[in-house]
């Protein structure tokens, strides 16, 4: 990648992102399926049964691979790539495209499929596309709706947090569904996601970071921080925060502070620890915009998510293990605070 030390999202490294996402969205092999198999005709290659997000090893990456290439245009629409965006967009969201999405969710072998890491995804993507002046939200839209109504579904009975580092954080999940909540103007469902975050998270006090595990993306403690920054009144959030973190301006828990080493970006999971990198610069940036000018730990934010960022911006193009999906949590970090 060009200029590791970037700290926002220049032209260069928009099309550079649109680049990769190009070359992967669309590519249906290698294929990590997450698909349960009822019977001998639930034998399908991945385009058959995701005519929209058959590409970039699964699932989950190929739905924020979109999301990069929609961002990347809205932001930068002067790259050269963007004829090429325009063109995918057109092609993949088709009515019957979307329909059959759809209807994949409707097995009844489906209906964990993605929990809540994909949803989360594509919650955030149908608010990025919300802001483009195109069809393709309103076509999108039935199948936002169908993974909506997964979480309303879904909260109600879940009673207790999954504070993981990988696809099963709901914390992450809330924090990137809440972004299509109020993109939709969907008050309920936004009260929803507050409600749950207050009782699974409210309570939570000087946070250990006991991390990272040998194959986090997400950090557990930051990312339940982001999520509940989006989804508690200002002030509430800081006081919380302030109990959460309380040393943070002595950069304790010093786990949280120092970047993960990677040893094998060939191994998927060891490859993961990139994305921790990346998204931990992306919660850091996002804590410290939350913080006052005079608050002495926003420096010390906005010094750690440097660090994270430089440390993960270089490796997000090498091997395919990285590169099906680490640009989309370069963007995170890119375009936070």
């Amino acid at each position: 990648m060009s200029s590791p030390s970037a700290d926002r999202l220049t032209p260069a490294l928009a099309s550079q992102f649109a680049r990769l996402a190009l070359s992967h969205v669309a590519r249906e092999y290698p294929n990590k399926l997450d698909h349960v198999l009822a019977g001998p005709d639930d034998v399908k290659s991945p385009r058959a049964l995701h005519p929209i997000f058959c590409g970039s090893f699964d699932w989950h990456s190929c739905v924020h691979g979109y999301w990069t290439l929609a961002t990347v245009l809205r932001l930068h629409p002067e790259i050269p790539e963007a004829p090429a965006i325009r063109a995918l967009f057109d092609d993949a969201f088709t009515a019957e495209k979307v329909a059959a999405e759809v209807a994949y969710l409707a097995r009844p072998s489906a209906r964990g499929f993605e929990r809540p890491y994909g949803w989360g995804w594509l919650l955030k993507l149908q608010a990025e596309l919300l802001v483009h002046d195109t069809p393709w939200a309103a076509t999108h839209a039935p199948l936002a709706e169908a993974f909506a109504q997964r979480f309303r579904d879904f909260l109600p009975i879940a009673d207790y947090p999954v504070r993981t580092g990988v696809h099963s954080s709901t914390a992450f999940a809330l924090a990137l569904a809440s972004d299509y909540a109020r993109a939709a103007g969907d008050g309920d469902l936004l009260t929803m996601f507050a409600d749950k975050a207050r009782a699974w998270h409210v309570g939570d006090r000087d946070a250990q970071a006991w991390e990272p595990s040998g194959d986090d993306f997400l950090s557990p403690t930051l990312v339940t921080a982001v999520c509940l920054r989006r989804l508690l009144a200002p002030a509430d959030f800081a006081a919380w925060l302030a109990a959460y973190l309380p040393q943070a301006a002595e950069r304790r828990p010093a786990s949280l502070f120092a970047p993960a080493a990677v040893s094998d970006r060939t191994d998927g999971k060891i490859a993961h620890l990139d994305g921790l990198n990346l998204s931990r610069a992306w919660c850091w940036r996002e804590l410290a915009a939350s913080l006052p000018d005079d608050d002495p730990a926003k420096r010390v934010m906005q010094d750690a998510a440097d660090r994270h960022l430089s440390a993960g911006l270089a490796h997000v193009a090498g091997d395919y293990m990285g590169e099906h999906w680490l640009a989309s949590f370069a963007l995170l970090a890119l375009t936070a605070g």
